[in-house]
């Protein structure tokens, strides 16, 4: 991407509303974990299409994803574009954690030198920045307006349009079932890690005799992952309850239930009472645990619900699982 140098030295990136195979790889791989935490653009003020000194100020996160899902819903479309450096975090969790936030704004304003380029004092910012963002200050000391555009960036053409009116619709944050969706992957492979670690102790216990762990174990384990990370997401509105860790639990105790009838405990002579009590205590907790990731990215919780909801069920799964882990142990020696 090259730099545009205006008459005036203030420094402007072009972009286009036109994403490439590249981007959408990008994206493709971030969602997946791969290179996540370095997946950003630089800071600064860009130019989409041909804007002149009225054209509107949108403001954004230097997260490319965020970047990308704003710019390409403005074909067609000519635009200030000013990338906050939110460490290459999207808006939502960089309001939360306070670096889409008054003073980083003002800061950009001012390397940017704004008001050389623009001739108005308005700065439209995405309604879940809100947190982050004190629109007071903002305008007392650098003496532009900020308006909460929309929720979603497909409704900002619009919001424009209806001069700079957002309608209840645009107002209304919502998590479907896709939202939810396309968070599981990166969760899935966060758990590869520790999967290994866990398949790599069991094995060490089959060798000393400890075991067997075995078929069973394995996709008993898997299933309860899946549960956490996919299906307690997916399903999060029509579980009963409301913490997360319930709702995982929930789903990871039924999931055991399946998993013990399919090994027709208890008359099953080696399928034993420890060893089914065993998952039933290790298992659910490992799906409530994973289940409980989902609390940052969802509208579903408050902070302090959420810090709430760890102290009780932290201490709980630990527990669970520890008794568990002595029931299938012991169980081996049976």
């Amino acid at each position: 991407m090259l730099d545009i140098t205006t008459s005036r030295e203030v420094k402007i990136l072009p972009t286009s509303s036109q994403l490439t195979t590249q981007d959408v790889l990008g994206s493709w791989k971030a969602r997946w974990g791969i290179n996540r935490m370095n997946y950003k653009i630089e800071p600064g003020l860009y130019q989409l299409g041909n804007p002149d000194s009225n054209a509107p100020v949108l403001v954004t996160a230097n997260y490319k994803m965020t970047f990308d899902a704003l710019r390409k819903e403005l074909t067609d479309f000519d635009a200030w574009i000013l990338v906050l450096d939110t460490k290459g975090v999207n808006v939502w969790c960089a309001a939360g954690k306070g670096t889409f936030g008054t003073t980083e704004l003002l800061n950009r304003l001012a390397l940017v030198q704004l008001e050389k380029v623009v001739s108005h004092k308005t700065l439209i910012l995405p309604q879940l920045g809100a947190p982050g963002v004190s629109a007071h200050e903002v305008q007392k000391y650098s003496g532009f307006k900020v308006i909460y555009g929309p929720v979603r960036a497909k409704d900002i053409k619009e919001f424009i349009g209806l001069g700079m009116k957002a309608t209840d619709e645009m107002r209304t944050v919502k998590f479907s079932a896709y939202d939810r969706l396309v968070l599981t992957p990166i969760e899935l492979v966060s758990t590869i890690k520790i999967s290994l670690m866990i398949f790599g102790v069991l094995f060490l216990l089959n060798l000393i005799g400890a075991g067997p762990f075995g078929v069973v174990d394995f996709y008993a384990y898997i299933g309860a992952v899946i549960v956490g990370c996919v299906l307690t997401p997916v399903l999060l509105p029509w579980i009963p309850g409301r913490a997360f860790a319930w709702k995982g639990w929930l789903l990871g105790f039924i999931w055991i239930i399946i998993v013990n009838v399919l090994n027709e405990w208890p008359s099953a002579p080696e399928y034993n009472l420890l060893k089914a009590l065993g998952y039933l205590l290790i298992l659910p907790p490992v799906s409530a645990y994973l289940a409980m990731n989902f609390t940052g990215s969802s509208t579903f919780t408050s902070f302090s619900g959420v810090l709430k909801e760890m102290k009780i069920a932290i201490p709980a799964m630990i527990i669970s699982i520890a008794l568990g882990a002595v029931l299938i142990l012991s169980s081996s020696f049976i």
